[in-house]
């Protein structure tokens, strides 16, 4: 194996780096910032700034989620456990949306909460399917 890192090694070094003690811890992290994410999503997605709206929850998830999604992939190939994440990181958005502290409504049916769901969850599957088609060429 090399000596730079991990971003930088081969594909076939990153499968032998996946079998180790790190890969349950590093997917639990990555698995905690997805959940993270989606509440940060939630929280930063109905924001008006002079009276315009600008969902910043909404582009940070659909910058973050997919990279999420592409390092568990990394780590484990498997489409159930890349997609950690993003099952995360749609439980808490779902959760958030139904109970919030306090009795308020976090998630208002308005075209910011569509977006959050729509660019979360399409920007989550792509990633995945990114993992995917490197496991299918890599095989």
């Amino acid at each position: 194996m090399s000596a730079g890192p991990p971003w930088t090694a081969a594909p076939e070094e990153v499968e032998r780096r996946g079998s180790g003690v790190l890969t349950p811890l590093g997917l639990a992290l990555l698995t905690l910032d997805g959940a993270l994410l989606g509440a940060f999503g939630v929280g930063f997605t109905p924001i008006f700034v002079a009276g315009v709206p600008v969902p910043m929850g909404v582009l940070f998830t659909v910058l973050v989620l997919p990279w999420l999604v592409l390092r568990a992939g990394e780590l484990d190939r498997r489409p159930g456990v890349a997609g950690l994440p993003l099952v995360a990181w749609f439980l808490v958005v779902a959760v958030l949306a139904v109970v919030a502290p306090g009795g308020d409504v976090m998630v208002p049916l308005w075209w910011q909460s569509g977006a959050l769901l729509l660019g979360g969850v399409a920007t989550g599957l792509w990633a995945l399917r990114q993992v995917q088609d490197e496991e299918s060429g890599s095989g």
